[in-house]
C-alpha cells in the first residue's frame, strides 16, 4: 500500500480532467496520473497575461539600433572564445589530414573562415549590432556543427538564435507601439472634430 505522503495532496481536484464517474466504462486516473495532472496543470488566465510594453516607439527604435550591455558583454566574451575554439578545431583537422595524407588547402581555408567569423563577431558586439551579431554567431555555430564538433557548435547556435529572437520581438513591439500611436492620433482628431489637411499634390479634376 502506498503511503499518503505530502505529494499526494498537491491541489489535486476531486474529479480531475480525464476521470469519469463509475459506470461510464472509462477507467479512472491512477495515483501517478493524478500527481502528474497536479504538477503540470496549465496556469490560470491571469498568470498567462504578460505585462505590456510601456516604452514609446522612439525608445524601442533606440533599443533596436543598439544592443544593451548584457548582449554586448556576451558577444565580447564569445568572440575570443570562438577564436580559440576555431584554432583548436583547425589544428586537429590539419593533424588528421596529415595523418591520412589528405590535402591541407581545405583546412587552411576553413581556419581563415572560422577566424574571420570570430573577428566579425567581435566587431558586431563592439558596435552593439544585435541582429548582425546573432547572424554571425549562428553561422559560426553552424560551421562548427557541420564539422561534427556538436559540443562547440550548439552553444553558438543557441546564442545566435537568442539574439535573433530578441531582434524579432523588438520589431514586433515597435509595430505595436506605432499602431497604438496612430490609433491615439486618430482618436484625438475625431474628438476635436478637425478634418485632415488635404494633400497639396492633389489636383482636382477640371
Amino acid at each position: 500500500m502506498i503511503p499518503k505522503v505530502g505529494l499526494y495532496h498537491l491541489s489535486v481536484p476531486s474529479n480531475p480532467a480525464g476521470s469519469t464517474p463509475e459506470g461510464s466504462g472509462v477507467p479512472a486516473m491512477t495515483w501517478w496520473e493524478r500527481v502528474k495532472f497536479a504538477l503540470v496543470r496549465p496556469p490560470d488566465d491571469d498568470a498567462r497575461e504578460t505585462k505590456p510594453d510601456e516604452r514609446s516607439a522612439e525608445e524601442i527604435e533606440a533599443s533596436i539600433r543598439t544592443a544593451d550591455d548584457k548582449e554586448r558583454a556576451i558577444g565580447l566574451i564569445a568572440a575570443p572564445l570562438a577564436a580559440v575554439i576555431g584554432i583548436a578545431i583547425s589544428s586537429a583537422s590539419i593533424d588528421y589530414a596529415k595523418t591520412h595524407h589528405q590535402s591541407l588547402a581545405v583546412y587552411d581555408e576553413l581556419t581563415y573562415v572560422i577566424l574571420g567569423l570570430s573577428v566579425l563577431m567581435l566587431a558586431t558586439a563592439w558596435w552593439r549590432k544585435r541582429l548582425f551579431l546573432g547572424i554571425t554567431m549562428a553561422l559560426y555555430g553552424l560551421a562548427v556543427f557541420n564539422l561534427h564538433y556538436w559540443g562547440f557548435g550548439i552553444p553558438f547556435l543557441l546564442a545566435g538564435s537568442w539574439y535573433l529572437v530578441r531582434s524579432y520581438r523588438l520589431q514586433q513591439a515597435l509595430k505595436r507601439a506605432q499602431g497604438g500611436s496612430t490609433a491615439s492620433a486618430r482618436r484625438m482628431t475625431a474628438g476635436t472634430g478637425a478634418r485632415p489637411r488635404p494633400s497639396k499634390r492633389y489636383t482636382p479634376p477640371t
